[in-house]
């Protein structure tokens, strides 16, 4: 089952739940000593449990922008599939593109887009048209 962020009447695809919640767990286990939504209560506690409101979007888009800029000095092998079983790996191991080269641009959708900048679009589109951005299985 494939999972997307839903904004109005658009669904973005992001891939399995697995991919979703490798990304979180990446963010969460690199980023975050203090544990699960300690420094990015609005990524990691509103949109990843589901939904998040466009009074939320602003402060989103801050997160969204300390956690690509963090990400980006760290080296793919710092990649978290599970924060909580760390010995679960990507299933594609160590097998990736070359034009990945930091824990910033090792996230492609199942479309092909780079989940940081879909997952900014649909912030900024939040923050200036507003609605609640949703992810949903589909």
């Amino acid at each position: 089952m494939a999972v997307g962020i839903e904004l109005g009447s658009v669904i973005d695809e992001i891939g399995t739940g697995d991919f979703f919640h490798a990304f979180f767990s990446t963010i969460s286990g690199n980023l975050e000593p203090a544990g699960w939504g300690s420094r990015f209560p609005a990524l990691m506690k509103k949109l990843y449990q589901g939904e998040l409101a466009q009074q939320d979007a602003a402060g989103a888009l801050a997160e969204l922008d300390r956690v690509t800029a963090e990400l980006a000095k760290l080296p793919v092998n710092k990649v978290i599939w599970d924060v909580e079983d760390r010995a679960k790996a990507p299933p594609w191991g160590n097998n990736i593109a070359k034009t990945i080269t930091n824990l910033s641009n090792y996230f492609v959708t199942s479309t092909g887009r780079d989940l940081i900048e879909l997952l900014r679009e649909v912030l900024v589109e939040l923050k200036d048209a507003g609605g609640v951005a949703k992810v949903v299985n589909y």
